[in-house]
């Protein structure tokens, strides 16, 4: 009975249940779209909105709407942004992904340098997990409700547009509007886990979790099933180890799926040599 109440007693306190929440929902949301994103190769596109998004949080803040207003608004800029680059120059993508983030990122890091003190710039970039209120809980659960739907209905067209978008054009599909709905996605994805571990780490939880399922299956049903499913069991692990070590709930979350990672990556790396 002690040990039972030692293991339950972090989740006791009502801020912790916020947080828990918060983050089980935020996961769960990005790792479902972290598996199309690892498939299409897009990594580095989900790395460039979680940046981009930061000038938005800022001028939320400054002119007193809600974070995820500019958030969305300068994830959707950003995405748009990248792809009249990309088609109205001879850059690769790459190169416009990387310009236009580290861009908006640093006139987001000139905007909090610039306005008044009080804005806290760690919860800005690292999240405020133990500090959100009910407007941040109903912000997330609407959000990742929305995109959650969105992605599971439209899975199967996300799948064929990964695998073979010729294919998918060629009976009826549009792939320009599959990835429009998948940068769409992103975007608010970004926003949905943004309360949770804040602009840096963001791109750790719309990539780790893909990643991880992507090592252990070679078939989209069991990722989409995996991925979410790490994703909590970190999320758990993560504010819990947190709570234990006085640390950073952000930064143990997503230490948590940097962990699941390396243990996939050892497991399927033993076993490609015993194949071997």
């Amino acid at each position: 009975m002690t040990a039972l109440t030692w293991l339950t007693d972090p989740f006791t306190y009502e801020f912790m249940q916020r947080s828990l929440l918060v983050t089980v929902v935020a996961s769960i949301v990005c790792a479902l779209l972290s598996c199309w994103l690892v498939l299409i190769g897009w990594s580095l596109l989900g790395d460039a909105v979680s940046h981009a998004v930061l000038p938005g949080v800022v001028l939320s803040y400054i002119v007193g709407i809600p974070f995820a207003a500019g958030a969305l608004v300068f994830g959707f800029g950003a995405v748009a942004l990248i792809g009249a680059v990309r088609d109205t120059t001879r850059l690769k993508e790459d190169a416009v992904i990387g310009v236009v983030f580290t861009t908006l990122f640093a006139i987001g890091l000139v905007l909090v340098s610039v306005t008044p003190s009080h804005i806290d710039l760690s919860h800005i970039l690292f999240g405020n997990l133990l500090g959100v209120t009910d407007a941040d809980i109903w912000q997330v659960v609407v959000l990742g409700a929305l995109t959650t739907a969105v992605l599971v209905v439209k899975r199967r067209d996300l799948t064929l547009l990964a695998f073979d978008p010729v294919h998918a054009h060629a009976i009826g599909l549009s792939p320009r509007r599959l990835r429009a709905l998948l940068l769409a996605a992103l975007a608010i994805t970004v926003v949905v886990a943004l309360q949770a571990v804040g602009v840096i780490l963001v791109v750790a939880m719309v990539i780790t979790p893909g990643a991880t399922a992507f090592l252990l299956t070679d078939r989209i049903s069991r990722m989409l099933v995996i991925a979410p499913a790490v994703a909590a069991l970190c999320a758990v692990a993560g504010m819990y180890a947190s709570y234990c070590l006085d640390a950073s709930s952000a930064g143990m979350i997503v230490l948590m799926q940097g962990l699941a990672f390396g243990v996939a990556y050892s497991a399927t790396w033993r076993s490609r040599r015993v194949r071997a």
